[in-house]
């Protein structure tokens, strides 16, 4: 019985070593594939000069846009957030920040700084059919016409972005998050995909790059090129060459086929036409901003539409990062708990010949590299573990595949950074490249193995349906911070 039981398992570790090297080898050529994709599409938009942005601004093009903002809990950063939007380079846009039931003095603060009055007469409606918590009251700036407050019952953050959506004016629309720092040419960057489409071709959404504003001199709500520089925290330099690695890589390779499911929802930019029809923004759930990609492509797919979602390689978004483990944890739990909900709700379309290459493509994509990679890398180490102990594995072969994550990974790694400093240069200080190369060397020996564990959890709890709520996290005092050696 003992022998029996010894050769099932050897059976078992056999082949599980087997599957995970032909998931190994196909994950490594994907984010190979993505890797050059990703160099051929910023090699050829690398010279692309800021003098057509100035000419688009000053163009016909470039239509009027809302610029939705919902708070909550953000009294310490929202007034320089809004005073950054005030000054973007943009032709015609309003902004209207969501106070979602602050506990804080969110809305006391930008009632008080920018001389707001509530509006008594009757505010024009968007006709979004999902019902949203009640509104209390809605101001506008006495200082600036293009500036509205709506104050309401707490709701999430979905049942905020639905309000302003029923409250802005203008076809397109912006989502940001309260803490957002954007550089001044965001808008009219982000919205050149609209402004260059074909004739016949749509543009639904957009979204831009997210950089990390830890450790930069942030100056009343500006970032400036030259104020950009690297943290000296290790977390915050590791999620630094983590955001590099996703934007400059990830979502340029999927976006060249329209294959992007992820528009952050720190700066994403969508035509409200679409997300009206499309329902709007889903109460209740963690990833309201993929969740709705998704169901924006399933709309596209089941319309034969030409209509495209895109994403715009320059970085014109910054953010804060955790720079707690405590923090970074709740965040990356909480994300992957969004990734299982979305694509869990649109399970339909996957490998559905119906969906085209989203369903046949994207979808798997998603699922069995982002959403089960944790599963297999946990299950990786679980064979070795066991067949070490009965002697069962084949140590060449479980030497070769560690080797072969940790090279292709820490070379991915590498390579978004080289994208960074050759396409955009933040980072020109040596001792921050050199800091950025180290850590990228160093990603698979400790922050890999934690984010595959946090993940893990976030996956057990999205099956499990945990119950989704506004993630609170402890933020620094990043828009007033010091300029390094002042």
């Amino acid at each position: 019985m003992k022998d029996f039981s010894f050769e099932k398992l050897y059976v078992f570790l056999e082949g599980l070593t087997f599957v995970l090297a032909i998931y190994v080898a196909a994950v490594t050529m994907v984010y190979i594939s993505l890797f050059f994709i990703a160099a051929g599409k910023l090699f050829r938009e690398k010279d692309v000069k800021t003098i057509q942005y100035d000419v688009l601004l000053n163009s016909e093009l470039a239509p009027p846009l809302s610029i939705l903002v919902p708070a909550y809990n953000e009294e310490l950063n929202i007034v320089w957030s809004v005073r950054s939007l005030l000054s973007i380079n943009y032709k015609q846009f309003e902004i209207i920040v969501i106070n979602d039931g602050s506990k804080d003095a969110t809305a006391q603060a930008l009632i008080s700084e920018f001389k707001m009055t509530e509006i008594k007469s009757k505010v024009q409606w968007s006709g979004l059919g999902r019902e949203t918590k009640p509104i209390r009251g809605i101001y506008r700036s006495l200082q600036h016409h293009n500036l509205i407050l709506v104050d309401k019952e707490n709701g999430g953050k979905a049942d905020a972005l639905n309000v302003g959506i029923n409250v802005c004016q203008y076809p397109y629309f912006a989502s940001l998050d309260g803490d957002t720092v954007l550089d001044t040419d965001a808008f009219i960057k982000v919205m050149k995909p609209v402004m260059d489409a074909l004739p016949g071709e749509e543009i639904v959404a957009t979204g831009g790059s997210v950089g990390i504003a830890n450790g930069s001199y942030v100056d009343s709500g500006y970032l400036s090129s030259d104020n950009v520089f690297l943290s000296r925290k290790p977390l915050v330099i590791m999620q630094v060459i983590e955001y590099l690695r996703a934007f400059l890589m990830g979502r340029v390779g999927l976006s060249r086929f329209n294959l992007l499911l992820i528009v952050s929802g720190a700066f994403g930019v969508f035509k409200k036409d679409w997300v009206i029809e499309a329902g709007g923004y889903e109460p209740g759930t963690i990833g309201e901003d993929m969740e709705l990609i998704v169901r924006l492509h399933r709309s596209i797919q089941e319309k034969k539409s030409k209509a495209r979602i895109v994403y715009v390689t320059d970085p014109v978004c910054w953010t804060e990062a955790p720079e707690s483990l405590k923090v970074l944890h709740r965040q990356r739990t909480r994300w992957h708990r969004g990734l299982f909900e979305s694509l869990w709700k649109h399970k339909i379309m996957l490998l559905n010949p119906r969906y085209g290459r989203i369903g046949m493509v994207a979808m798997p994509y998603f699922v069995f590299v982002e959403l089960l990679g944790p599963v297999i890398e946990l299950l990786g180490i679980l064979s070795v573990i066991l067949g070490m102990l009965f002697q069962t594995v084949n140590l060449e072969i479980s030497f070769a595949l560690f080797l072969l994550m940790v090279i292709y990974g820490s070379f991915l790694s590498v390579g978004a950074v080289l994208f960074e400093q050759w396409c955009f240069g933040r980072y020109n200080k040596v001792t921050d490249l050199l800091r950025l190369f180290l850590y990228a060397l160093s990603e698979a020996f400790w922050f890999r193995p934690l984010m595959t564990a946090w993940r893990f959890i976030g996956l057990i709890q999205g099956v499990r349906g945990k119950q989704h709520q506004w993630g609170d996290m402890v933020r620094g005092n990043v828009m007033n911070s010091k300029k390094p050696g002042a």
